[in-house]
């Protein structure tokens, strides 16, 4: 299956890039996904406890699956000021 990826905030200074499409396995978790992230931008895993992830516009645990061409945006905690 195929997901479009978004990358916010420091997360795209990280990987250069604010936006991508990844392939999957059918079946796959968002847990699945950051593994695969993380071994192409290491510097991605350093942000693991704090990683805010959504699919489909909507806030999501790491056990959720991930369906064809769902949209998954990743993003720092926010912040308040």
């Amino acid at each position: 299956m195929t997901v479009r990826l978004l990358f916010f905030s420091v997360l795209k200074d990280l990987t250069g890039i604010d936006e991508t499409t990844r392939s999957l396995p059918s079946g796959a978790t968002v847990a699945d996904l950051l593994v695969d992230l993380y071994a192409q931008w290491p510097a991605l895993s350093e942000w693991d406890s704090s990683l805010l992830t959504a699919v489909d516009q909507t806030y999501v645990k790491r056990s959720e699956p991930l369906h064809e061409n769902c949209e998954v945006a990743l993003m720092p905690p926010v912040q308040g000021g």
